[in-house]
């Protein structure tokens, strides 16, 4: 029998991918399944952009391109930067990947050694963890709850780092609860990571553009820190190209040079199409995007004002991308036919059997208080998914 590596046997698999992977199952099986448990957006890829892949495709852009990807689309990307983030990052300071994720997988690899420390604010996006397991890292958890808009205090910061802590990993807005760091907030943060030059964060702003703020705002900007920052991002969540598979990192050349080492011998460049069609993407008007953001804020309002007629939910107002991330704490103990629901896992397992509704427990998320919704879906879909677990929760005794 074939030992697998303790790599692989310490990895956990991805809690999101796990329900709808069941959700699917149970699809198969002919029963009614409302699958609120991938962040993926529901909406079709702009034609600008597949026209563009078409064009890519008739004028033969179908060969190997360079590790770091197209230079004309490391440009766009450049471009992007200034424009929208106010952030000079020159070409050779950007390496495009297939996907934000393996973005941040490049980075953590190529910095973190062995033992090292990696600061992670909680709740966090599921694959932060493992990804530094992998690398042989220790994610050491900086929790932050609902009293504190799940956001972190530059105190809490502080006091987590220690002579080992090498990197600091979170997003904004964030993934799993809305919540976005305002600028006064990414600066006080600012002023605690100067002060250890050797540490380096990664910023995830793959929901920059689902962001119901007056405006996005990226920890790079600040130039005390800027060295010390990688700024991640892709075209997946707001361009709705999630099967395109096409995120980038911004750094120090130091590490996007190390980011794409790392690459060379993985993966290499993603495909020479999605890099074609993610060019159009980035030259784009953001704005054009008002509408698809709009109708992510509508259906916000549609989900909380559902949420907070149920008794024992408490939730707060996420401030980008699209999910919502309730309390659920009280029903931890309750029962159904005398089975009872000791956990989130336990509750989103009920949810999915009773209510035929797929939800991702919190504790996949580091918080096992909360249960996350995803609201990526048609309002009519999210009216009859709520009412659905409102009946259900209103059967736990």
């Amino acid at each position: 029998m074939i030992k697998l590596s303790e790599r692989l046997l310490a990895m956990e698999e991805s809690a999101t991918i796990a329900m709808s992977r069941k959700s699917r199952e149970l699809k198969a099986e002919g029963v009614d399944v409302i699958s609120l448990s991938l962040g993926e957006p529901d909406f079709n890829t702009p034609q600008f952009i597949k026209d563009a892949a078409f064009e890519a495709m008739n004028n033969n852009f179908t060969t190997y391109t360079p590790v770091p990807g197209y230079e004309d689309l490391r440009e766009a990307i450049s471009l992007k930067f200034k424009r929208d983030n106010g952030l000079d990052y020159d070409v050779n300071q950007i390496v495009v990947s297939t996907g934000a994720k393996q973005s941040i997988a490049n980075v953590v690899m190529s910095v973190v050694n062995k033992g090292d420390e990696v600061l992670i604010p909680a709740p966090f996006w599921v694959s932060y963890i493992e990804i530094v397991k992998v690398s042989e890292g220790t994610p050491v958890i900086v929790n932050a709850g609902i009293e504190s808009d799940f956001k972190v205090t530059p105190a809490q910061l502080a006091a987590s780092i220690t002579d080992k802590t090498k990197m600091i990993i979170f997003s904004t807005p964030c993934n799993p609860t809305g919540s976005v760091y305002s600028k006064e907030e990414l600066r006080a943060m600012a002023d605690v990571i100067k002060k250890h030059p050797h540490i380096v964060v990664i910023c995830d702003e793959i929901y920059e553009h689902i962001n119901f703020t007056s405006k996005h705002e990226s920890l790079a900007q600040f130039d005390d820190v800027y060295e010390q920052v990688v700024t991640i991002n892709g075209v997946s969540k707001a361009w709705a190209m999630t099967g395109w598979r096409l995120g980038y990192v911004g750094a120090s050349k130091e590490i996007a040079d190390a980011c794409s080492k790392m690459q060379g011998q993985f993966t290499s460049a993603p495909s020479s199409i999605s890099q074609k069609a993610a060019i159009a993407a980035l030259k784009a008007d953001p704005a054009i995007l008002s509408d698809m953001i709009n109708a992510f804020k509508e259906r916000r309002e549609l989900v909380l004002a559902a949420l907070r007629t149920i008794e024992g939910i408490d939730i707060n107002v996420p401030e980008g991308a699209f999910y919502a991330f309730p309390d659920v704490s009280y029903f931890y103990g309750k029962k159904f036919e005398g089975k009872p629901i000791s956990n989130g896992s336990d509750l989103a397992m009920y949810l999915l059997n009773d209510a035929n509704v797929a939800l991702v427990t919190g504790e996949a998320f580091g918080d096992p208080n909360c249960i996350r919704i995803s609201y990526a879906a048609s309002a009519d879909t999210l009216t009859e998914a709520m009412r659905r677990v409102k009946k259900s929760l209103e059967k736990l005794v």
